[in-house]
């Protein structure tokens, strides 16, 4: 066989063995053995080792890398990724069909032949659970997969990807287009792999997904390829209009609505999820819903709610996004999964500011997906509202990926020598005699001694959080393995690691060590607030910080800054401001922000010119409280410091404003208490 003819086998080889994948596994209809398909397959790689030149990104023999990777490289995505809000009740959905309803009307663009009524329908599908993946098409040939990530940055999973069966690496049409979807593991290979991983007597996956976000963060794409993962496509993020409505041809025509969307998707070559559904009301949403809570389990994949879309692609265009999802869809998540299983102790834990949080060690149970082997118990109120005790049989929920809680104890299980849990008053972690105190005017309790060595360890773990200092390749494993090499004992010992006190150390290699100084060294700069959230200073969370450094604009400022001074911050109360005061004065205290300083720069807040026009915010304080639909909480909090405001999480007599979503709760009643000045989030965005 010569050149020539090599390349017009291929080209017949690879269009056949193409179609062959697409019914195997998009539309799970083969038509051919698998041993007359890997006998194809055999062949083209054949030819393609005679003739290496005729190798071509979309061939078969692409799917699988030959070597592993070093590392994931970092991709910006070029259409943020957005996460949708969930509700879980059939109340919620009529309420964001009622957002829905007055937004589009509140537009003016749409009309029901002349009627002000819009009457949206929604496409609802099914939400998978498993990974959401992004993929980059150019001239209809895969060029880029990228996992979600932070919405904006993720990372380049591309080789992986290339191992799915169900995901295309030439599309039917030569276009450009960006698509999302769901890659996940079913039911049947999640069996099969933890049976294989039991027999070898290597640690078992809780759930599916667990497994597939282990699978899709491989180095080593055979691997990957071994695990058989599948994907369905359900979103069109951006499309070029190259190579549509073409008058030649005119194959395909830019989508008007979610379903023509998923028939284009379709179209393309991609496998879209079957169980959509266009539904003409919120009643028709609220059936699906319910309907699939009972049908999920027939499914050979997870399934943890549905979601829905507005229909029309204007509609879309007119309701548009928050600050982290998007106004026109929403998740309906399946009811919560409720278990019952038995406290078989209360310990204690100890945070970084020394408050002491009791945790109740379960008997492990599996619920929504995953194993629970603990809960927390939030304070002593919380132990006393419930009567939670040693022994008792307790009812344990969890919604999505919610944190689980104990919601009721069957007291009729209850042992019969079971006595109220009363908290202990010395906790050996707390260091010193290890007494304990409870806050005044809270229902927490905290250490009497401020060093011990639990309190500094989780000092130094959120130090480097993304809060603070934001220090890759530097979680609390590694801070733990650090401390306990005597490599660290404060947070100024970070910057002073050199890569040859990391090399002795277990997991650590030439690459890993590298990594790690690099990133020490790239978080050397920082700015007031999050160096002010580093120091773990009693009472000073996030707005608090944004606050002071607002105020004073440089560290030194603060350092020498009065009580009363403090005091007059709006948003900082007096326990806070005597807090930051006493921090600030204490020698060992003093020292740390001195060492650290010769390590790192804070840069300083710019002061704000006073030609800003003044606003009806400006030097005031305001609060924010329930669920905003128009924008995000972030996204709210930086308009009110923009109009120069202050943002505080707590109402009291110095509050002026109290601005309240859906769902407000107690905040909003302290407010009226107080007299406090409320509005609305509609008012809150004509008042800027």
């Amino acid at each position: 066989m010569d050149k020539a003819e090599a390349k017009k086998r291929l080209e017949k080889l690879k269009k056949t063995i193409e179609h062959h994948r697409y019914l195997y596994h998009v539309l799970d209809s083969p038509e051919i053995s698998d041993e007359a398909h890997d006998s194809l397959q055999r062949e083209l790689v054949s030819i393609e080792r005679e003739f290496p030149e005729l190798v071509t990104p979309d061939s078969p023999s692409q799917r699988v890398s030959g070597k592993p990777l070093e590392k994931f490289e970092k991709v910006t995505h070029k259409v943020p990724q957005w996460s949708f809000n969930d509700i879980f009740t059939d109340k919620e959905v009529y309420e964001f069909n009622d957002r829905v309803v007055r937004m589009l009307e509140k537009s003016g663009k749409f009309s029901d032949e002349g009627a002000r009524v819009v009457h949206p329908q929604y496409t609802c599908e099914l939400k998978i659970d498993g990974l959401k993946i992004v993929l980059e098409y150019v001239d209809g040939i895969l060029k880029t997969a990228a996992t979600r990530g932070d919405g904006k940055v993720g990372e380049n999973v591309t080789e992986n990807v290339k191992t799915i069966g169900s995901i295309p690496l030439k599309l039917r049409e030569n276009i450009d287009i960006i698509v999302e979807g769901e890659v996940y593991l079913d039911k049947r290979e999640f069996e099969k792999i933890n049976k294989k991983l039991s027999t070898q007597g290597e640690k078992t996956y809780a759930n599916p997904r667990n497994l597939a976000a282990g699978t899709l963060r491989q180095l080593d794409s055979r691997i990957v390829a071994e695990r058989n993962l599948s994907a369905f496509i359900y979103d069109i993020a951006q499309i070029s209009s190259k190579g549509l409505g073409d008058e030649n041809d005119n194959k395909i025509s830019m989508p008007q609505t979610q379903l023509e969307e998923l028939e284009l998707l379709e179209e393309l070559g991609f496998r879209v999820n079957k169980n959509y559904k266009l539904c003409e009301t919120a009643e028709d949403v609220v059936k699906y819903w319910k309907e699939w809570q009972e049908k999920k389990e027939n499914e050979n994949y997870q399934v943890d709610g549905i979601v829905a879309k507005a229909n029309r692609k204007d509609y879309q265009d007119a309701l548009g996004y928050t600050g982290k999802a998007p106004r026109f869809a929403v998740a309906v998540k399946f009811q919560a999964e409720q278990v019952t299983t038995i406290i078989e102790d209360i310990a204690f834990q100890v945070g970084r500011t020394g408050v002491i949080t009791p945790v109740a060690h379960l008997r492990p149970v599996e619920v929504a997906g995953s194993t629970v082997s603990r809960a927390t118990l939030h304070n002593e109120d919380e132990i006393n509202r419930l009567d939670v005790r040693i022994g008792d049989t307790v009812v344990l929920q969890k919604a999505g990926d919610v944190i689980p809680q104990i919601v009721e104890v069957i007291k009729d299980l209850r042992p019969k020598d079971s006595k109220p849990f009363k908290f202990p008053k010395k906790i050996a972690e707390c260091g010193g005699d290890g007494s304990i105190e409870r806050v005044p005017g809270q229902a927490a309790y905290r250490c009497v001694s401020k060093d011990s060595f639990t309190m500094q360890r989780r000092k130094l773990h959120y130090f480097v959080s993304k809060k603070a200092f934001d220090i890759d390749n530097l979680g609390p494993k590694v801070i733990d393995q650090l401390v306990e090499e005597n490599l660290i004992q404060s947070p100024v010992d970070i910057f002073t690691l050199e890569k040859g006190d990391l090399l002795p150390l277990e997991r650590f290699g030439e690459k890993s060590a590298d990594n790690l100084i690099a990133s020490i060294n790239s978080a050397r700069k920082i700015t007031l607030p999050r160096f002010l959230i580093s120091l773990s200073i009693d009472q000073v969370g996030e707005e608090t910080a944004y606050l002071i450094a607002d105020k004073f604009h440089t560290l030194d400022a603060i350092q020498n800054a009065s009580l009363e001074e403090l005091m007059e911050i709006n948003g900082v109360g007096d326990i806070v401001a005597e807090s930051i005061y006493k921090w600030f004065r204490n020698d060992a205290n003093k020292k740390l922000v001195s060492d650290l300083l010769k390590q790192v720069e804070v840069e300083e807040i710019k002061q704000k010119t006073s030609s800003k026009k003044s606003t009806i915010f400006s030097g005031k304080t305001v609060v924010l409280t329930g669920s905003l639909t128009q924008m995000t909480r972030d996204e709210a909090k930086e308009k009110i410091r923009q109009a120069g405001g202050n943002v505080s999480g707590s109402v009291s007599k110095k509050t002026d404003f109290v601005v309240f979503g859906e769902s407000a709760g107690s905040k909003l009643e302290k407010a009226k208490e107080l007299g406090v000045k409320t509005m609305t989030e509609e008012e809150f965005i004509k008042s800027l």
